[in-house]
């Protein structure tokens, strides 16, 4: 049995993330059997008790992820270019969605809130951003498979073979796409459900059998969905919704 860092270990524990445990270490909120550890880089024999101190667990606990429903003309990312505005921009007090009289005041310092994978500038619907690394990691973390839904309104026709093809079958950029599942909707708009989110593919794919998309709308991440949520708008993700990737 080899002896491993202890901030990996911490992230495969669901604790924090490998990041934020060398925040931990380095502040000396990281226990090893019951001692505190400061040095960065330490390893451990995964069969060792390794904590958060309370400290650290209050940290972990405090710290937000949001729902957004992002309008066309919105980055997901922070980018050096101004031209594009970042989706961040619309987590303020005016665009916050409650039903509930009683909501926690959504005035919060934003720092660290970051989006846990893209939605590109033209497309709407369902954007994560999150303070907490093992949220994130549950998202677009290596080797994570999450499935992530979508409506998208087309123009042409289809035939029978093609949603065969956009279903499983197709090949973007030398790379054969893993198996969707691609449904009509209705006369004009089809859903989507990929467990890979490679660049404009959905929109790559339907030009691939020579349909136009005219919209496009995400609406799940695993269990996580858009709801109600209006456009522009954001709500807090509920404390018991924030394991269901």
């Amino acid at each position: 049995m080899e002896q491993v860092r202890i901030s990996k270990i911490l992230s495969e524990l669901g604790l924090c993330s490998r990041r934020e445990a060398d925040e931990y270490i380095k502040q000396g909120l990281v226990l090893l059997d019951g001692k505190v550890i400061n040095e960065l880089g330490t390893k451990a024999y995964r069969s060792q008790k390794i904590e958060l101190n309370k400290k650290a667990k209050l940290k972990q606990s405090k710290k937000l992820t949001i729902l957004l429903n992002k309008p066309v003309g919105y980055i997901s990312h922070l980018d050096d270019d101004k031209e594009f505005k970042p989706a961040s921009d619309l987590i303020i007090s005016d665009n916050y969605f409650s039903q509930e009289l009683n909501e926690r005041n959504p005035l919060f310092n934003k720092e660290g809130l970051a989006p846990a994978g893209r939605l590109d500038i033209d497309s709407t619907g369902l954007l994560i951003l999150t303070q907490d690394g093992t949220i994130a990691k549950k998202i677009i973390g290596e080797n994570v498979v999450v499935e992530k839904e979508y409506l998208v309104k087309v123009q042409g026709n289809l035939s029978n073979q093609d949603l065969i093809l956009l279903n499983h079958g197709l090949t973007l950029d030398g790379y054969k796409l893993k198996p969707a599942k691609v449904t009509w909707q209705n006369e004009n708009q089809l859903k989507f459900i990929l467990t890979e989110g490679r660049n404009r593919q959905i929109r790559k794919m339907c030009a691939m059998v020579n349909l136009k998309v005219t919209s496009l709308k995400r609406v799940r991440i695993g269990d996580i969905s858009l709801g109600n949520l209006p456009l522009g708008q954001w709500r807090f993700l509920n404390s018991n919704q924030s394991t269901n990737f």
